[in-house]
């Protein structure tokens, strides 16, 4: 699969892929839905794409127009590839990214708040449900209107009692299920 940007500045530019099968791309279908149901309120927004892969969903933020990204990764590969498709996308002034556990650091203290927390994390191991959570604790990461995004295969998906985010709308693409988390 042929990963690209869709819009924006940056349309056209082609991504690289994560080597080996450690990523799920997201399809382009589901990143074009994506961004029409958020429209304008990308512009100037910050970003954190948790589980960056990729970078694909960040980087099409950017190109929305969106201030800034922060990526993170576990893994090295990832990190690589993210850091090879800002650059190539010429995004790297607007861009941090890092390497490290997910939840390690949404469970330290909070020094950047986002409009967007966009939660990707590999399949059928409820590391959404932990990442949620963790948000859901340390609502510091999250601006006054800020939005949890959870894409995840439908069979994963469970109906979580939280402290200060509740769940909005969800919206099914084929094997990809995206669910939007808003402050109570």
């Amino acid at each position: 699969m042929s990963l690209r940007v869709i819009a924006g500045t940056a349309r056209g530019k082609k991504l690289l892929s994560v080597p080996g099968d450690t990523t799920r791309p997201v399809m382009d279908r589901v990143k074009e839905a994506l961004f029409n149901i958020l429209q304008g309120d990308v512009v100037d927004s910050k970003w954190w794409d948790l589980f960056g892969g990729t970078g694909a969903i960040g980087i099409e933020a950017l190109s929305r127009g969106a201030a800034y990204v922060r990526f993170s990764d576990l893994n090295r590969e990832p990190v690589d590839t993210i850091l090879k498709n800002i650059a190539n996308c010429r995004f790297t002034n607007q861009t941090e990214v890092r390497k490290g556990d997910a939840f390690s650091m949404l469970a330290a203290q909070p020094d950047k708040q986002f409009e967007y927390i966009y939660i990707a994390p590999p399949q059928y191991k409820e590391m959404w449900v932990q990442a949620l959570k963790l948000i859901d604790d340390h609502m510091g990461w999250l601006t006054d209107d800020g939005t949890v995004i959870v894409q995840i295969d439908p069979t994963e998906y469970e109906e979580m009692d939280l402290k200060n985010l509740v769940e909005g709308e969800q919206r099914k693409y084929g094997s990809t299920l995206l669910i939007f988390y808003d402050q109570k």
